[in-house]
């Protein structure tokens, strides 16, 4: 069916057309033109980080931390069960055993108490997710995986210029992805990075995105030719899709403006009623500066989620539920995956609802999706 108000709306901010007519000016619209440089010195210069290459999506971003850290068949990767399947499938790809851990109750990220215990010999890396741009404790993590001499790979696909503890999500962990798809803050369609916060894998990361060649190195005058040196594969976008998303980044105050100002709205006028319903709204931590990516509220049952579903369907307002447990999938119980192993997971993906959210939405729209959620808890409160 045509939603009125669909859950997602992709932005223009104002040069993307623009600096698409650039790139084929300048003559270069293949991977690794002049807008993908702007790009990584975008991401290198406000973020801080030591290097940050583009990708095709975060999917590839993180397929290409699993080839850098060598991951190999009989590894072990930690990642949470409350996740997209691209986070998991990487390291898989590799030959790695996922080891699902639990989520917190608060911020729905991995549960930072329960990894020790999953941590074996064969551990290769850890992978927090921080859920809706939210930040996972990693100071707590990063500690732990520096004990253990294990590498954290951040998937901060949700999380760009969030913070924890004043620090930018995506500089806590060796390295960290991110993804520019269209439901994301800044998008380009598909697009991804891969941040690199530890100088040893930069090289080699190079080779990655190039095929297996060192290609960057005979274009900076370093070889005098360049030949396949490793394995990698096409990691590169097209300097279209940067030439698109640079417009994006260089207005990202404005972008992260709006999106605040939806989320404190839906926060504030929905608090009385998540009270009287029984159903939970997002909680950022006190030493969390969010992303602002998303609004979801957590309902009392799946009933009442299906119902909020069904309600929102009904008055042309399109509100999604979100990942499935990935240890109870089909692929999951491959690595022996139960029910019962991640039970607030297990619990959260029955009962979690998304409401429209994204930079354009009018104080209209948004009014009218507030007014159809607490019409539905009114209709539940009396049934």
């Amino acid at each position: 069916m045509r939603y009125r108000i669909t859950f997602n709306r992709p932005f223009l901010s104002g040069h993307e057309l623009e600096n698409i007519q650039k790139a084929f000016d300048l003559g270069h619209s293949a991977g690794d033109g002049a807008f993908t440089h702007k790009c990584h010195e975008w991401f290198e210069k406000r973020l801080g980080v030591k290097k940050a290459l583009l990708t095709t999506s975060c999917t590839s971003a993180l397929e290409m931390a699993a080839i850098l850290l060598n991951v190999q068949e009989g590894d072990e990767v930690i990642v949470p069960s409350f996740t997209f399947v691209s986070t998991v499938n990487a390291f898989v790809l590799r030959g790695a055993t996922p080891v699902f851990v639990d989520v917190r109750p608060d911020t729905l990220n991995i549960d930072e108490k329960l990894i020790e215990g999953r941590i074996t010999r064969r551990t290769k890396a850890i992978v927090p997710v921080h859920y809706a741009g939210v930040g996972c404790e990693m100071d707590a993590i990063t500690r732990l995986a520096e004990d253990k001499r294990i590498v954290v790979v951040e998937d901060n696909a949700h999380g760009l210029l969030g913070k924890f503890k004043g620090r930018f999500l995506g500089t806590w962990g060796e390295m960290a992805t991110q993804s520019f798809h269209e439901t994301k803050n800044v998008i380009c369609g598909e697009g991804g990075a891969l941040l690199l916060n530890d100088s040893q894998f930069i090289d080699r990361a190079e080779i990655i995105r190039e095929k297996g060649t060192n290609r960057k190195r005979f274009f900076r005058g370093q070889v005098d030719k360049y030949s396949w040196v490793d394995i990698g594969s096409s990691f590169l976008p097209s300097d279209i899709l940067a030439a698109f998303l640079l417009s994006q980044l260089e207005s990202i105050e404005r972008i992260q403006g709006l999106r605040k100002r939806l989320w404190n709205r839906y926060s504030e006028e929905l608090s009385s009623w998540a009270e009287t319903t029984g159903a939970t709204l997002p909680q950022i931590p006190k030493h969390c500066e969010q992303s602002y990516h998303m609004f979801y509220v957590l309902m009392p049952s799946p009933d009442a989620r299906a119902g909020m579903i069904e309600s929102l369907k009904a008055r042309g307002i399109q509100a999604v539920f979100h990942y499935l447990p990935l240890h109870l999938s089909e692929m999951g119980k491959r690595w022996g995956g139960k029910v019962g192993d991640c039970p607030v997971t297990e619990q959260v993906s029955d009962c979690v609802v998304r409401l429209p959210f994204f930079n354009a939405m009018t104080e209209s729209e948004q009014g009218e999706v507030i007014d159809a959620v607490k019409g539905y808890g009114r209709m539940a409160k009396a049934a």
